[in-house]
């Protein structure tokens, strides 16, 4: 098993598929990091030598990935909060940042509805 930045990558899939499972790569950095390494696209990532998974990890040391992308996204979310933009604001609150509307929908990011206190409840009509 390929273990490449702290992730196991799965057997049964091919190498650019494989290479999506570490946080920061995505399909076209997947391909360019197999070209760079010189390992083919479309070999499954159990062919996959021992030369080729060494030269694949000094390609992939190029970019910022996993716990590196990671603590960076989380310290630039930070930075916004400190300085009191609107976007850290959002985050601060809980809501979402990106100019989405909040009347409706925007669960995933408020959590689940809450009762208002008083609200009369639609009679059932007969």
């Amino acid at each position: 098993m390929a273990r490449i930045a702290g992730i196991d990558l799965p057997k049964n899939k091919r190498g650019f598929i494989g290479l999506t499972y570490i946080f920061g790569v995505g399909r076209t950095r997947a391909v360019e990091v197999l070209r760079t390494a010189n390992v083919d696209e479309t070999k499954k990532v159990s062919e996959w030598t021992d030369e080729e998974v060494s030269r694949l990890r000094t390609a992939l040391e190029e970019y910022k990935v996993e716990g590196e992308l990671r603590s960076e996204i989380q310290m630039n979310i930070k930075r916004l909060m400190d300085i009191v933009s609107y976007r850290g604001l959002r985050h601060r609150r809980g809501l979402p940042t990106r100019g989405q509307r909040t009347r409706t929908n925007s669960r995933t990011r408020k959590g689940r509805r809450k009762t208002v206190a008083g609200k009369k409840k639609a009679s059932a009509k007969k």
